[in-house]
């Protein structure tokens, strides 16, 4: 599972998924990409539930660059507890992501391929996605 290192603050408030994503919007670092359509934060699980299919469809016979990282922590309280008494402890980490952004990228495999590989991970995460190719200038 992915977790940050080390935090500014511990618990940080919830923020907005407003707006389109500033930067990633490009396929940099392989031949295609996962990019997102709408906003929504997506757990370190289901990035890694992603990965791993992907990974075995692939036979790891091609190279895949996360994109995402999950920085933000979630907070809850306990199941049956009365109101107050503070804001809950950390439960899991999300990464926000808004549209446009390049969430996997995946490179050096034949295109029929990853593409199969990255309608699996889409299939793994709560969002909706499409497949783009690398702009070649």
């Amino acid at each position: 599972m992915l977790t940050p290192k080390r935090l500014k603050y511990r618990k940080p408030h919830t923020g907005n998924l407003k707006g389109n994503s500033k930067g990633g919007n490009e396929v940099s670092f392989g031949e295609l990409g996962l990019k997102a359509m709408s906003a929504e934060r997506i757990t370190s699980r289901q990035i890694e539930a992603a990965r791993v299919a992907m990974m075995r469809h692939v036979k790891r016979g091609a190279k895949v660059w996360i994109r995402i990282f999950p920085d933000r922590p979630v907070t809850k309280k306990p199941a049956e507890t009365r109101m107050g008494k503070g804001k809950g402890g950390v439960e899991y980490y999300v990464a926000i992501v808004k549209p446009g952004k390049v969430m996997f990228e995946m490179g050096g495999a034949n295109e029929a391929l990853m593409t199969e590989a990255l309608r699996l991970a889409a299939s793994k995460l709560p969002i909706k996605t499409r497949i783009v190719k690398r702009m070649t200038s």
